[in-house]
């Protein structure tokens, strides 16, 4: 098992599908009187937090928290990073503190990486910029898997603002790894130039969602991301739903197994109807469900599994 998770490129398809295997034995933990295993009595987990997080940080404090970790919850507002206080040494002061593992969300694209250089325990990259995020990509696949019951094969559309994705770029790059074929779809100013090229071979782009819906096992929509926009990428918020967003409508252009997705928060109205959300397809609280045995297996194979 690797050291680190800053990317969806650091998993293999035999260490992504060990971890899959993992999370299904840790979703019976859920079900049980006493939600709890003794695997990582003892060890210290961090969740450092430089941007505002519900799902992921629960997710993680929920998840460690179930495996008798020690949480230690650090968020950037109120702390000395306020003062100025560098990464490295808000890094140093983690490691002196004996911090086995540090789950990190930052703004600058790469920080987890610098931040694998200078502590000695594990760092799990929980959204850096613009770039990663591949414990959500991970929770996906799980998703994914649970529900169509495979991955090679699969036909997956993921839809809308590629370009401030961090979602989209370790989802392309797992689930290519993992045998799906990816398509990415949105106005062709939200989605890169040269990304499928760049990130995974055998990546499609297309620009018309009707044409690609009739085609896939699961859709995937990304939010809008407007707080990261500084020009004007689309002509209105009501002109990108009539293109790109996904109603009942189009809902109904799907295949009858397939399912509808969404890493949250959901814009709703823009990318995604009340009436799809909340639609026996959507796996939307599944996702969420299902993170938190997903960062179990983790955290479980990072510090317990295989590093005892």
């Amino acid at each position: 098992m690797i050291k680190h998770l800053l990317s969806g490129a650091d998993l293999d398809a035999d260490t992504a599908t060990e971890i899959l295997d993992t999370a299904a034995e840790m979703a019976t933990v859920a079900g049980r009187e006493i939600k709890k295993l003794p695997a990582l009595r003892g060890r210290t987990v961090v969740n450092l937090f430089y941007e505002d997080s519900t799902r992921t940080r629960i997710s993680f404090e929920a998840a460690a928290k179930r495996l008798s970790a020690d949480v230690i919850n650090f968020s950037a507002k109120g702390s000395s990073v306020a003062k100025g206080e560098s990464l490295k040494d808000t890094a140093l002061t983690l490691q002196a503190m004996g911090a086995d593992a540090v789950v990190v969300r930052h703004p600058a694209s790469g920080a987890p990486h610098r931040l694998a250089n200078w502590v000695d325990g594990s760092v799990v990259n929980a959204g850096d910029g613009t770039h990663e995020h591949p414990t959500q990509a991970l929770l996906d696949a799980y998703t994914m898997r649970s529900r169509l019951g495979r991955l090679a094969g699969l036909s997956v559309a993921v839809v809308g603002d590629v370009l401030h994705s961090r979602v989209a770029r370790s989802n392309v790059l797992l689930l290519s790894t993992l045998g799906a074929k990816v398509t990415l779809v949105g106005p062709p100013t939200l989605i890169p130039v040269d990304i499928a090229g760049a990130l995974a071979p055998g990546i499609d782009v297309s620009y018309d969602l009707d044409a690609v819906l009739p085609n896939v096992d699961a859709v995937m929509m990304l939010r809008v991301q407007r707080e990261r926009m500084r020009d004007s990428y689309f002509p209105s918020a009501r002109e990108y739903a009539r293109r790109y967003g996904l109603d009942g409508p189009r809902m109904r252009r799907l295949p009858e197994h397939a399912i509808v997705m969404h890493p949250g928060p959901m814009n709703r109205g823009m990318e995604i109807t009340p009436e799809v959300a909340d639609s026996p397809r959507s796996t939307i609280v599944e996702q969420v469900t299902n993170g938190v045995s997903v960062r179990m297996a983790v955290l479980y194979l990072l510090l317990g599994g295989n590093n005892r």
